[in-house]
């Protein structure tokens, strides 16, 4: 496994940890950031000594999505691109995945959470799933899963106008199981981290595998879908238009597209 400064990767008591540590920016995710992330996932997978796995960031900032310049310098062209290549690490996990949510979580900062079996969050916490006004479509299989989740009028209120909700909301939603100062977030992650580390690992598995096992072949199915749309959209006029517009400063102009 690759290291890296910007993912902080440490394993203890059989609770692997991962750390967006790019605070500077917001710990927006580059392309190299979401290879050293599947290649955590993909050794947490195949290490038997680690029985669960843990995605934290700063006290205020779990992530603001996708680096732009970086997104726009290493675009995600094939299905084979670092960003999709993490999305499927994550969704395919087999073993209890379990995030700290404080401040924004961006993008793909809330689309993975749909991902995660336990996701505790600070009363700082605000997610916001933006890619409507980037010009571009949902990823991570969140097309699918949000409207199971929130009900179709509340993932279409999230995903069409792409405004932030705050943890309250989230909790109120389902997505997210508890809020806490954000102090206390992440220790409040690792307790429940260890609690399901301290049981047997083939019961953990067997219990997420049912869970899962239903929606699991048509969540792999949309996330393909999506991606299949993403990359397509990222060529057209109205992603180049919010990058551009991103890029100098200003607000997009949709009008004609």
């Amino acid at each position: 496994m690759s290291a890296s400064p910007e993912i902080l990767v440490h394993t203890e008591d059989s609770v692997m940890t991962i750390t967006f540590n790019r605070v500077d920016k917001k710990n927006s995710l580059t392309a190299a950031m979401y290879g050293h992330l599947s290649d955590a996932l993909d050794s947490a997978a195949g290490d038997a000594a680690v029985r669960v796995v843990v995605f934290q960031g700063h006290v205020l900032i779990f992530s603001a999505g996708n680096d732009i310049k970086d997104f726009l310098s290493v675009p995600p062209n094939d299905s084979d691109a670092p960003v999709f290549r993490f999305l499927r690490a994550l969704s395919t996990f087999a073993k209890p995945l379990v995030a700290a949510v404080c401040g924004p979580a961006v993008g793909i900062g809330t689309t993975m959470l749909l991902h995660c079996d336990l996701v505790y969050a600070g009363d700082n916490a605000a997610f916001s799933l933006p890619f409507v006004n980037l010009g571009l479509c949902p990823e991570a299989g969140s097309s699918l899963l949000l409207p199971q989740l929130m009900g179709h009028q509340r993932a279409a209120e999230a995903l069409l106008l792409g405004e932030p909700f705050t943890a309250e909301t989230a909790l109120e939603l389902g997505l997210i199981n508890r809020i806490v100062p954000p102090a206390e977030a992440n220790a409040l992650a690792q307790m429940q981290a260890k609690k399901l580390a301290a049981k047997p690992l083939s019961s953990l598995l067997e219990t997420k595998r049912l869970m899962k096992m239903s929606n699991a072949p048509v969540v792999a199915g949309r996330i393909a879908e999506e991606i299949s749309s993403f990359g397509r959209m990222l060529r057209e006029p109205a992603a180049r238009e919010a990058f551009t517009a991103f890029v100098e400063k200003r607000r997009p102009d949709f009008a004609k597209l």
